[in-house]
């Protein structure tokens, strides 16, 4: 699994990375987390030669950066049975036949019906859905416990064709900006796409019907403010030359990317948490390959007070953003 080459921190560190991402270590952490894996040795990202033992090897050296962003929140997993260039489905609901170590509770729905919805709480997890094949894990904004009050919102900044990734970038400093005069810390995801997600993490204090209100009114005032760059509405047709500031993710059911999840696209890229401070030097939002990922999970982290922010949107910032 080579690191590529022009990435910020590529590094002789890096490339040991890629080389310790090996089949052999995805095998004894399957083994030791009591996950059977099946056809380790098939390739699942045929531009890079990764293996599924090799994505195992990846989530055993992330995962106490990951975890405690993906563990216990209702999710939605990206399956790609035959790899990343082959067809691939979501899939949301426990429909029998995963590892014990994928768990799943009844979450109702919007029609009043129950459904059983993924989760895990472990290693054993990640595990247990790379052998099932997934290559993307997408999680909901609220955790099991408290599925009715999220603790996180989130807004992505997704390009039209043609805008580059330092208008991203642009974009990304200044909701941020825009965020902090709502009294709202906010931290930056390279989702491992074209685009970067402005995560605010919250005490889960408000349920998600006002936190929607908030987080269409905020993208609505960026929009309204400058209109020749911003849109806050999803239609292709006139989003042409501007940057969608995607609130609707911030609804019951909605999820997004999980940091530090692999993707199933081209260069089999990861999304990576990264420090404001750092994000003028990165190039691309797909830039990250596993191995630069692995490596930056050995590194500080980017978001070390991410957890102890505490935060909350209040009624009241609901009730004035929507005036």
């Amino acid at each position: 699994m080579p690191a590529r080459t022009g990435n910020i921190e590529q590094s002789a560190a890096a490339a040991n990375h890629a080389q310790a991402l090996s089949a052999r270590m995805g095998s004894d952490a399957a083994e030791a987390a009591g996950i059977k894996l099946t056809s380790p040795d098939r390739v699942v990202y045929p531009g890079q030669g990764v293996t599924k033992a090799d994505l195992v090897a990846y989530y055993a050296v992330v995962a106490d950066r990951m975890l405690p962003h993906i563990e216990n929140r209702p999710l939605s997993l990206l399956r790609c049975p035959q790899g990343r260039a082959k067809y691939c489905f979501f899939q949301k609901h426990d429909t029998g036949g995963f590892p014990d170590a994928m768990k799943s509770l009844p979450i109702t729905e919007k029609d009043g019906s129950r459904e059983n919805y993924f989760y895990i709480d472990n290693l054993a997890g990640l595990i247990a859905g790379t052998q099932m094949n997934v290559l993307e894990w997408h999680l909901w904004g609220a955790r099991t416990e408290n599925i009715e009050k999220p603790e996180r919102i989130v807004f992505d900044i997704d390009p039209d064709e043609g805008l580059g990734f330092a208008e991203v970038r642009a974009a990304a400093v200044d909701i941020r900006a825009e965020l902090e005069t709502w009294g709202l810390q906010s931290y930056a995801l390279v989702t491992g796409g074209k685009g970067v997600h402005v995560i605010a993490p919250l005490r889960p204090s408000t349920e998600w019907p006002e936190v929607k209100i908030f987080c269409k009114a905020f993208a609505q005032r960026l929009a309204d403010r400058e209109p020749d760059r911003f849109i806050a509405t999803m239609s292709k047709a006139k989003r042409q030359g501007k940057l969608f500031i995607d609130y609707l993710r911030n609804e019951r059911g909605s999820t997004a990317i999980a940091p530090w999840s692999s993707r199933s696209r081209q260069g089999a890229p990861a999304a990576v948490p990264v420090r404001w401070d750092e994000l003028a030097a990165i190039k691309a939002a797909n830039q990250f390959s596993l191995a630069d990922a692995a490596h930056r999970a050995s590194l500080p982290d980017p978001w070390k007070d991410y957890f102890s922010t505490s935060q909350s949107l209040t009624k009241t910032m609901v009730s004035a953003i929507a005036e």
